[in-house]
């Protein structure tokens, strides 16, 4: 893997959230001022929007980094298409509640009675619910009835609402008037700009041990930039697979050369009717060519032999990331 490489402690650029690796652009500033705003309220429903990949659950992860433990339980679900009775069932699981055996009127009494101990013993209670524009109305609805749970006039349950784009149509339908009344701060994540490329790409690398080496050309962010348009999680699968290509070829700067080959790849690989890679049954079929082998001279051989390392290399890389897409879309699931 380039980790060896570059030398560096881990890889840069996982796809999957790690609030470790929290970089604070300027739209994701604005957001954590509404999320720690939010917090400080204790009631009501805060919306954070943004495209698929900008760092939504990177951002409530790093919040929730930094938060008293002791004063709040969180409890966390990524919805699919749920119906109220489901999204309740999911909201009791979600803060260790028992759900066997219970109906709705019981599982509402369980959980009420769940928030109602952890306030007394000075706790709060925070939801976070992830991918909301998949929810339902009636689900939406069931939660906003969730919120009505109080202590005098102390709120029992805050709700995060984590959601694609299309969630900000969702929420200002005429069905969910009340639920909008109840949200008491919105935001939506626009992408990094050209200028925080940079600092995003060497913040992320300077956690795992980078010493500059290897180092990016302007021209090379710029590129950058462009394919990835400052979206984190296009950004990160990119730059993985730029220093994949960097340690394959051995280059400690990486240029737009380097950056417009390994775009140019993943567009290859994305591309609809692509021709299919040969199947396994015709690798190495081609009759073998000893006359043309045996006038290699000595140099020859021994760079050919070079490339053939650095191709077999190259497939042990490849393998490795493939295993650990897999086990990011597992994780995703």
């Amino acid at each position: 893997m380039y980790t060896d490489f570059y030398r560096l402690s881990a890889r840069p650029f996982q796809l999957t959230p790690d609030p470790a690796f929290y970089f604070s652009s300027a739209t994701h500033q604005k957001a954590m001022a509404y999320l720690t705003y939010g917090l400080a309220q204790g009631e009501g429903f805060i919306v954070i929007t943004g495209e698929v990949g900008a760092g939504k659950t990177t951002l409530v992860g790093h919040l929730m980094e930094t938060i008293d433990k002791s004063k709040l339980i969180a409890a966390r679900i990524v919805t699919t298409q749920l119906d109220a009775d489901n999204m309740l069932r999911m909201v009791a699981s979600a803060f260790g509640v028992p759900i066997e055996a219970a109906d709705k009127s019981t599982l509402i009494t369980r959980l009420e009675s769940h928030l109602r101990t952890h306030h007394r013993e000075g706790r709060r209670a925070l939801l976070v619910v992830d991918e909301a524009q998949n929810l339902p109305v009636s689900a939406l609805e069931e939660l906003r009835m969730l919120s009505n749970f109080q202590e005098g006039t102390t709120a029992l349950l805050q709700t995060f609402l984590l959601g694609q784009p299309e969630f900000r149509f969702k929420i200002a339908s005429p069905e969910l008037e009340q639920l909008r009344q109840r949200v008491i701060a919105t935001h939506h994540l626009e992408a990094m700009t050209r200028e925080e490329i940079p600092a995003y790409v060497e913040h992320r690398l300077r956690l795992v041990g980078w010493r500059e080496d290897p180092v990016f050309t302007p021209a090379a962010y710029d590129a950058i930039f462009a394919y990835s348009d400052g979206v984190p999680r296009r950004l990160n699968n990119l730059c993985s697979r730029v220093l994949l290509f960097g340690a394959l070829e051995e280059r400690h700067e990486i240029d737009v050369d380097i950056v417009a080959e390994v775009v140019e790849d993943l567009q290859r690989d994305l591309a609809p009717g692509a021709a299919p890679p040969p199947s396994p049954s015709t690798v190495g079929s081609a009759p073998a060519a000893p006359a043309v082998l045996s006038g290699i001279d000595g140099d020859r051989l021994r760079a050919l032999e070079v490339r053939i390392a650095k191709q077999e290399r190259a497939i042990r890389s490849i393998l490795d990331l493939l295993d650990d897409w897999a086990q990011t879309a597992e994780a995703a699931e």
